[in-house]
């Protein structure tokens, strides 16, 4: 699966998503922080990524609809996230990435969970 990481998400994540298989860019190494949600949001529907991210906006399916895009996947840490919680987020967005498909989607991935969103009818617009 071909992802993007946000200016959030450190190497950890990096690391730990390419062992298991994906191939990871992220907006630090593309020189892209500080870009605007919208902006970023179209380059990985240019580049066919699925967005990884912390920032809760892109959990709102009335401003990123899901099925325009390859995948949103937004990782809800306690108020005081601890390095473990990051780990068992990844963790869970990991097994479930092999197991289920993301394209269209919204999840919401917490500790051992992941809620997902998606439109009511079925068809996937990724173009």
């Amino acid at each position: 699966m071909k992802v993007k990481l946000d200016e959030n998400l450190g190497r950890r994540c990096v690391a730990e998503l390419q062992a298991a298989g994906h191939d990871v860019a992220t907006v630090a190494g593309e020189d892209l922080a500080g870009t605007w949600d919208a902006r970023l949001i179209e380059i990985c529907r240019a580049e066919e990524r699925v967005l990884v991210t912390l920032d809760l906006d892109f959990g709102n399916p009335l401003i990123f609809e899901p099925r325009r895009y390859p995948g949103i996947a937004v990782f809800r840490l306690p108020r005081k996230p601890t390095p473990t919680d990051l780990h068992t987020a990844v963790d869970t967005l990991i097994g479930a990435l092999a197991t289920r498909t993301i394209a269209g989607k919204l999840w919401m991935v917490e500790r051992a969970r992941i809620r997902e969103y998606q439109p009511e009818d079925d068809e996937i617009d990724l173009g």
